[in-house]
């Protein structure tokens, strides 16, 4: 049957069989359009739709003006750790660097207000920032914070400063837990913008309620944070690490 499929849809067995196999390595680029087009002796509409689908399904990624590579395990985040954007990026070993998109105090709107336990139309900050790892950028992360618990807090500058290094600092917050939501979403014209994507591209939406506690009242969580974050799934992927209790791996 395999022999009557689409001729990308073989040429996309036979690239995923040769990355499997280590011809093409991890973080390195596979052949040109062109080399593919000599090599499976097809048209270069056949090689684009097989590199496109390889690059939806996760086994390649591309740079632009600078050719496609296969996707590597390096760049993945540990998605229970409840650690920052840019600590992820250094441990990558990359450099991180942010650009601010929005930084005002604005009235919540009813969900947020929600998640943050204020009552709507109370005042949060808002913080609108691209994280770049390198010069690729990486997310686009939307952040509210109950602003009667950290006021001026938007005095700061967030290209610069660590956001969670504020909270811990100036406002003597501990970060104790994290409720987030994951799913699959299609970026819109602004977030596409933001990240230098297509619109449409298939993006990893993190939800998140951060819970914190307090100095003075160190017995009690509170909710201090309500983040959107939109990452690229083009070049980054996430894992999860899960043991059975009881259950010695050693001898699997």
């Amino acid at each position: 049957m395999e022999e009557k499929a689409p001729k990308y849809y073989l040429i996309k067995k036979d690239i995923i069989k040769k990355i499997e196999a280590e011809d093409y390595t991890a973080g390195e680029t596979i052949p040109s359009e062109r080399e593919l087009m000599d090599l499976y002796k097809v048209s270069r509409i056949t090689i684009r739709k097989a590199v496109d689908e390889l690059v939806m399904e996760g086994y390649l990624y591309k740079v632009q003006g600078k050719g496609t590579y296969v996707k590597t395990d390096e760049n993945s985040h540990d998605l229970f750790a409840i650690t920052s954007c840019t600590e992820d990026v250094i441990k990558m070993g990359l450099t991180p660097t942010k650009k601010v998109i929005v930084s005002q105090v604005v009235p919540a709107d009813v969900s947020r207000a929600k998640a943050l336990g204020l009552q709507p139309g109370e005042n949060v900050f808002r913080l609108g920032r691209i994280l770049y790892a390198g010069d690729e950028p990486l997310n686009y992360t939307v952040t509210s914070l109950p602003y009667h618990l950290f006021p001026h807090i938007e005095r700061h500058d967030y290209a610069r400063e660590s956001l969670y290094q504020t909270l811990e600092i100036e406002f003597g917050v501990t970060l104790c837990k994290a409720r987030r939501t994951i799913e699959a979403v299609l970026a819109t014209d602004e977030i596409a913008e933001y990240l230098d994507i297509e619109e449409g591209m298939p993006l990893i939406k993190f939800g998140c309620t951060t819970y914190g506690r307090l100095a003075g009242n160190e017995q009690e969580e509170i909710p201090v944070e309500r983040f959107h974050c939109y990452y690229r799934t083009d070049k980054y992927k996430f894992y999860i690490d899960q043991v059975v209790p009881g259950t010695d791996l050693r001898r699997k």
